[in-house]
Formats: C-alpha cells, structure tokens, sequence
C-alpha cells in the first residue's frame, strides 16, 4: 500500500502529467462493475466518465473534467444517480487539486478536504485509482478500483 508525507504545497501540473489515463478501463468484483472511460488531452482539458454497475443496474455515473486552470491542474467531479439526478447541487462540483506527478502516476486532493486520490498505471493493461488519508502525518493509499484494459 503506496505512502508518502505529508505536504500542502500545491505544484501546478499539466494535462501530460495525467496522459496515461487515456483509455477504455473495467473493474469488476462479484456482481459489481465499475467502467470507465477517459479521452486523450485536447487542449486545455481530458474529459473522462465511469459508470458503477451492481447486479445488471446503474447506481452511479460520474463525470470527470481535468483543466488547466490559472490555480493549475484541476479536477472537477459531478455524480449522478441513475436517471441523470445529480447528486451535487446544479453548479456546483467536487473540486480536486493536482499535488504531484510522476511517471504513470499522479495525486490530486479534494478542496477543503484531506482527502488525495492517486491515479496510477501500474502496467499496460491495468490502471488503479486509490483513496489516501492521512495517517500519523503520511498519506496512505488503499485502491479504490483495480482497472483492466478493455479493448
């Protein structure tokens, strides 16, 4: 389980930074699936969704824009029930600040919250998202969704 210490600098990123994201990704655990699809970086944003299945039936969609923004890299999350409800007010979003990258890795940290998501490409066919919290002033990460190239 990836660690790392704590820190609240925020860097800037940039779009390459979260490059490897690009694809078509399935998570599957007994009757439960999560997919999920990510566009390659086109100018200033990479656009990506996932949609969380459980036994053949929606129970959430998201919608994932990453930005460069004149605060830096930024992730902006909206859920949605299945029928479109949004689960977040109409103009509003969660909010995840880019923190740092690496080579087929990068953490962003949720606005107001110490809360960091780690995405990381772990080979050709598997991507991972994990969730971090802070533990005795480390951050440490337990994957989310262990993903598998769908071709």
């Amino acid at each position: 389980m990836p660690s790392a210490n704590a820190q609240t600098e925020q860097n800037s990123g940039k779009l390459s930074d979260i490059s490897f994201i690009e694809g078509r990704w399935k998570a599957t655990t007994d009757n439960n699936s999560v997919e999920g699809v990510w566009l390659a970086p086109d100018g200033d944003n990479v656009v990506g969704f996932m949609r969380m299945m459980k036994d053949g039936k929606a129970t959430m969609y998201e919608i994932l824009a990453y930005e460069q923004s004149e605060q830096g890299l930024v992730s902006r999350v909206k859920h949605f029930k299945p029928g479109l409800l949004g689960q977040e007010e109409k103009d509003k979003s969660d909010q995840y600040n880019f923190v740092e990258a690496g080579k087929d890795r990068a953490i962003f940290e949720k606005q107001g919250e110490k809360l960091r998501i780690l995405y990381e490409r772990r080979s050709d066919s598997q991507f991972v998202i994990a969730r971090g919290n802070l533990q005795e002033n480390k951050w440490v990460f337990k994957d989310l969704f262990v993903f598998n190239s769908v071709k």
